[in-house]
């Protein structure tokens, strides 16, 4: 099975990616479009939390009974700021009304009720830059693990043209905490010019997994193990929306041992 999900051209879904698709058994994502006037519910199930990130438009969302009105999003998720989101339990339905053309994400992942809806405002956001030269990116934690849920930790990432990112290789795959956690994960791609492309590797130690993939603009990668790092051809800009999700809710991560002595330079 391919690990890249590519994206559906026209229309509301975008691409979907369930635990059933994927074999495995905790992230959940899709991403959807919806026209400016409209309202379109998005239900989670059972035994699922949700974080719906805006990332681009301006919505009204309620749910779990409370609403928020006016989120004033992004014209683009390549601009400077960071985006709206909106937590809520299992089970919980969210309304969302577009007053402009926008485009949602939402990432699931086991739960039990634990915590209630709540919006996770822009302003909270850590954003940080990461790496040097060639492999500066721009980061936003939306739904890190520092923040309440329970499974879900969520992420988003600029990369500048001719750079590489999720670099050097780093893989989460092994439960020898704190060293290392188990996490599976989606990247949601995004590439500006539209038309351009983002190169993306999945590999494992053995080399059972070893898939390298031309994404395009809106295509999902899976991360079910292994290393996974990408690279933004010159000419584009990337940007990919991370979900992540295992037993424990915890990023630790082990770098290709091949790859890391580029750290110390």
């Amino acid at each position: 099975m391919s690990l890249l999900v590519k994206a559906m051209p026209t229309g509301e879904a975008i691409v979907k990616v369930t635990p059933e698709t994927a074999h495995w058994k905790h992230v959940g994502f899709e991403a959807r479009r919806i026209v400016a006037g409209s309202t379109v519910e998005i239900a989670l199930p059972e035994r699922r939390e949700g974080c719906l990130v805006v990332l681009v438009g301006r919505v009204d969302i309620a749910v779990a009974g409370q609403s928020w009105k006016d989120l004033d999003g992004r014209a683009s998720v390549f601009e400077d700021r960071a985006p709206h989101a909106v937590y809520a339990p299992p089970s919980s339905v969210y309304t969302v009304t577009a007053h402009t053309d926008a485009e949602l994400a939402l990432a699931s992942a086991p739960a039990t009720g634990k915590f209630p809806a709540r919006l996770i405002d822009p302003a909270s956001m850590k954003r940080s830059t990461r790496g040097t030269g060639a492999n500066t990116r721009y980061v936003c934690d939306i739904l890190p693990e520092t923040e309440d849920a329970e499974s879900l930790l969520v992420v988003e990432v600029l990369t500048p043209a001719g750079h590489s990112s999720s670099y050097p290789p780093h893989k989460h795959d092994t439960d020898a905490l704190p060293e290392e956690s188990v996490l599976e994960e989606t990247y949601y791609h995004r590439v500006d010019p539209p038309q351009g492309f983002a190169f993306q590797r999945v590999y494992t130690d053995e080399r059972d997994i070893d898939e390298s993939m031309a994404v395009g603009n809106h295509d999902v990668v899976m991360v079910p193990r292994g290393y996974h790092p990408v690279v933004m051809p010159h000419g584009y800009r990337g940007y990919y929306l991370n979900v992540m999700a295992g037993p424990s809710r915890a990023w630790h991560f082990r770098n290709d041992p091949a790859h890391e002595w580029m750290i110390a330079r």
